[in-house]
């Protein structure tokens, strides 16, 4: 692991082509992406993507995880597991190209059926504004099952005499959830934030099958933009600078969330 990174760190200081020899530049790459304009749009699209699917993914596998925790038969818990959680089996690509299909403007599953509600076709993967959206939707299709199930394992180790003593003094559902639930389950809240944050981050097969990047930069990930720039346009000592950046604001967020995490996560 240390290897590649150390090799990124050297090849981000020289002008590198692969085909002709790298040239030490010293630090004229990290000085290039303080006036790159494309950066931060890209930047801006990686950080919304990242805080919307995050938020999404995390809140709604909390929900269905809180759902399916409830007594029921158990044939029917079963069922509904299985189907919330069969997307994260399915390949990103597979799962990218079926929502492709979805989405399209004209002949879309999704956009037919608005139609009956009235509403225009929306322009899911050619719109400006919709673009990002639509990622989120489908990411969070995908991914929210994995969430579900790690906060499933953190439920079903909360001692169930916890309940019935906060029961017993007239606690309702809400008081329950709020006051034994969320600060039990909190270590598991921590894991799925900071691994979905860092997932997200790095997102790329979705957003190539989906969009492209396109229309122009809006959907434009960071990765796809590190991409780009070495393998279309071989300009490896620059792609270099944009991973190592990423690198740095990933585990600087990584590290806030860990000392954030002191304040509001309980161990037993």
């Amino acid at each position: 692991m240390i290897g590649p990174i150390l090799a990124a760190i050297g090849i981000s200081l020289t002008e590198y082509d692969i085909l002709s020899p790298a040239r030490f530049v010293g630090l004229a790459n990290y000085e290039r992406m303080l006036s790159d304009p494309r950066l931060l749009a890209v930047y801006r699209n990686t950080i919304i993507f990242t805080l919307l699917a995050v938020s999404f993914n995390v809140g709604v596998g909390l929900l269905l995880a809180v759902l399916l925790n409830r007594h029921m038969p158990g044939p029917l818990k079963y069922l509904f597991r299985s189907v919330y959680f069969f997307p994260v089996l399915v390949a990103l690509v597979y799962s990218a190209i079926i929502w492709q299909f979805l989405y399209q403007k004209d002949s879309g599953i999704i956009n037919y059926y608005l139609s009956f509600l009235n509403i225009a076709p929306i322009p899911w993967l050619s719109g400006k504004g919709w673009v990002l959206p639509s990622i989120i939707i489908m990411d969070v299709w995908k991914n929210t099952g994995f969430a579900m199930l790690v906060f499933l394992a953190g439920l079903q180790n909360i001692p169930q005499t916890y309940y019935e003593a906060a029961q017993i003094d007239g606690a309702n559902g809400w008081r329950l959830f709020r006051h034994i639930t969320l600060p039990l389950i909190s270590p598991t809240l921590f894991f799925n934030t900071v691994i979905f944050m860092i997932g997200a981050l790095q997102v790329f097969d979705s957003i190539v099958v989906l969009t492209g990047g396109g229309p122009g930069d809006a959907s434009r990930s960071l990765v796809m933009y590190i991409v780009e720039k070495a393998f279309q346009t071989f300009e490896m000592g620059y792609a270099s600078a944009l991973a190592i950046s990423l690198f740095v604001v990933i585990m600087i967020l990584t590290l806030i969330q860990f000392r954030a995490g002191r304040a509001w996560v309980h161990y037993e």
